[in-house]
């Protein structure tokens, strides 16, 4: 079970934050330890040299809405500090700031990552659902799934939230792990509950281990009664599109898939193009799905490193259009609150005020011209 978590290792060997693995956890004094996942297991490292880092990243953020939940001191400054984070940048402030690795560095460790307590999900047969034992959803934004008569948790349940988008919108993203061969059918249950047209996947299917089950068709199979055919496959540079229809008791739609397979070498800012496309060209489809769509659907391996950089990218592209300026912490912030470990390591944070630093020059160009 050598399961690297997440995506980090596409970014840096070393990951900045502590990021739980399912049996070893590296960190950025290098001081790897055995660590058995266990709640206990890690608020008694609060102590050692890195429980300031720790601490902001310890799963025991319950969340606190509405479920009577007595939040710890700590607990509530960290939902606090996600509820009014904020920096607002100028093109030219955010310029010179893409390039301040430091400065970047110290406010990506300052932002709580609001991890759920595994303790919150104590029901039996769960862990066939998670493809990372310690990335959970947060309750009060999991996706849930209509469960088919019989009143089951589990039927209920996919490792999934709901994010909002820019100026709040609500339900604006679903963030949600790669399929594994165990959630197929779910993650397809999903797709035509919430009427999502279009899927976001930036993960290859195997990066030293599985990170994504391969969880569509050559050209047409059945999962739980929706019926998906693969109508058209495009090659582009940096992402593939499948554009599939999808039946189910009688209602056809249209589906599409933006594959995104050039991230593993994502180690530098010059990277930051194809995002940038891709993010664009997924506005676009966006715009002409139909207007009774849902939430645009995004996932990697976890759902919620590179996924968190796509979403934070798409939503503050438009808050550069729409105010001219752009609030990368405040963004961060938001998505966290709705699943933690969004935008998963210092790397990705950068990587983030890159690729927005790159956008306001594409436009302060067009402008000129």
């Amino acid at each position: 079970l050598e399961n690297k978590a997440e995506d980090l290792l596409d970014l840096d060997p070393v990951p900045q934050t502590p990021v739980f693995d399912m049996g070893s956890e590296t960190r950025t004094e290098g001081d790897a330890v055995t660590l058995t996942v266990t709640p206990v297991g890690l608020q008694e490292r609060r102590g050692s040299n890195v429980s300031l880092t720790l601490d902001m990243c310890t799963p025991g953020c319950t969340e606190p809405y509405g479920y009577g939940a007595q939040l710890s001191p700590r607990d509530q400054s960290a939902q606090e500090y996600l509820r009014q984070g904020t920096h607002i940048l100028t093109p030219a402030m955010l310029h010179i700031r893409a390039m301040d690795d430091q400065s970047l560095q110290a406010e990506f460790y300052e932002t709580p990552m609001n991890f759920v307590d595994p303790k919150e999900y104590n029901y039996p047969g769960l862990v066939r659902k998670n493809r990372y034992k310690t990335i959970l959803p947060n309750t009060h934004s999991r996706v849930i799934l209509k469960s088919l008569g019989e009143d089951d948790f589990l039927t209920t349940y996919i490792n999934a939230n709901y994010l909002k988008g820019y100026g709040g919108e609500e339900g604006a993203y679903i963030a949600t792990q790669g399929p594994t061969v165990n959630t197929v059918g779910d993650f397809w249950r999903m797709v035509w509950q919430e009427r999502s047209p279009i899927i976001v996947m930036i993960t290859n299917l195997e990066e030293k281990n599985e990170k994504c089950a391969e969880y569509w068709p050559e050209d047409t199979v059945t999962h739980e009664g929706i019926e998906i055919t693969v109508i058209s496959v495009t090659q582009e540079d940096d992402y593939s599109l499948r554009v599939f229809t999808l039946k189910c008791g009688g209602e056809e739609r249209s589906l599409r898939q933006y594959w995104y397979t050039s991230w593993p070498d994502q180690k530098t800012p010059d990277k930051a193009p194809p995002l940038l496309e891709l993010v664009q060209e997924v506005e676009r489809a966006r715009e002409e799905a139909p207007p009774s769509s849902g939430p645009t659907i995004v996932h990697c391996s976890a759902g919620i490193g590179r996924t968190g950089c796509f979403i934070a990218t798409s939503i503050l592209c438009k808050q550069l259009r729409t105010e001219g300026v752009v609030d990368i912490l405040r963004t961060t912030c938001q998505l966290r609150l709705d699943r933690g470990g969004m935008i998963q390591t210092c790397e990705q944070y950068q990587f983030v005020h890159h690729v927005l630093s790159l956008y306001e020059k594409q436009l302060s160009h067009a402008a000129e011209e």
